[in-house]
């Protein structure tokens, strides 16, 4: 089985997304007889690209691009898909990719499983889980011939991805569509946005905060710690913080160093969405919450006694 992983880049360098597409690949070739191709459109990373463990990094030898530009992507990544005869293409399910990946999917034939959360190969078939009705339950799907698939952020961690020297390669294609089209810039959130995926501290707030007039409660600890504040939906919903702050399969989807989550009970749409952070630690009075299920440090009691004397003692 050959894998082609597309690697984006973010103000020139690898966009981490793409690294987790890597790791799930490397997962994968581990335990099988699988061949990793890269590729790379921004020239500026193959050297870090090869210091990680793969067949071979791929980029296109006339071309080198800096900015997203959608036919571009889409051009490479047919051509070289079909001059490597692949059998699978993985990457990252960024804005870029949902503009995209659909078209590429359509030219090639082949079906397109998008923001995926696992992948393994089990007799000679991948199995992929996606989760489905705002993740509610979790779809398994059967691979057995080639196709796209694409990764929610904070699927797999880049603490697992394997560092060894491998070769790089220039493919001679001729693309259709790049020296007729402008480079533009690179999408940006509206202003007003917040990144919460680049934050390696997030400290998120749930109902069981009790009102709006004492997130300050969590602000102190944040910005102790130097973290972003996230919420849940309820929260959101509630009016208590923009829409920008919400943190689940209806908002972003993070995976920092470091996670508080306070009176949040811990639906499942909250928890696909925070359920990669590296570090959890949850403060709830409900004993049975099923944020308790995931976290690493479990605080049973009520947060707005227990928040102030934290934050105190750090």
């Amino acid at each position: 089985m050959k894998i082609l992983v597309l690697i984006e880049s973010i103000n020139n360098k690898i966009h981490p997304v793409s690294i987790e597409a890597l790791v799930a690949a490397q997962n994968i070739a581990s335990e099988n007889s699988v061949e990793i191709y890269p590729l790379c459109l921004n020239k500026n990373l193959i050297d870090d690209l090869s210091k990680f463990k793969c067949t071979k990094v791929l980029n296109v030898e006339s071309l080198d691009l800096k900015n997203y530009e959608p036919m571009t992507y889409l051009d490479a990544a047919e051509k070289v898909f079909k001059a490597m005869d692949a059998d699978l293409i993985m990457l990252g399910h960024t804005y870029e990719t949902r503009d995209w990946a659909p078209r590429l999917s359509a030219r090639l034939d082949i079906p397109f499983l998008s923001d995926c959360i696992n992948i393994n190969l089990s007799d000679s078939k991948l199995i992929i889980n996606r989760p489905i009705y705002q993740a509610k339950l979790i779809q398994k799907i059967a691979l057995s011939d080639k196709g796209l698939v694409s990764f929610q952020a904070g699927s797999f961690s880049s603490e697992n991805l394997i560092h060894e020297n491998s070769p790089s390669e220039s493919l001679s294609i001729e693309l259709n569509s790049y020296d007729s089209i402008k480079q533009g810039e690179r999408f940006q959130e509206s202003a007003g946005g917040v990144d919460l995926t680049a934050s390696d501290f997030i400290v998120s707030i749930g109902r069981g905060l009790g009102k709006e007039e004492n997130i300050p409660l969590a602000q102190n600890l944040a910005d102790k710690i130097n973290a972003q504040i996230g919420a849940s939906r309820p929260v959101v919903d509630a009016g208590w913080l923009d829409h920008s702050r919400q943190i689940g399969s209806s908002g972003q989807v993070v995976s920092p160093k470091l996670y508080f989550s306070l009176g949040i009970s811990g639906a499942i749409q909250h928890l696909v969405g925070m359920k990669g952070s590296k570090q959890i630690i949850a403060i709830n009075k409900d004993p049975n919450a099923p944020i308790f299920e995931i976290a690493d440090y479990a605080v049973i009691g009520d947060v707005l006694e227990i928040l102030p004397k934290l934050t105190e003692n750090l």
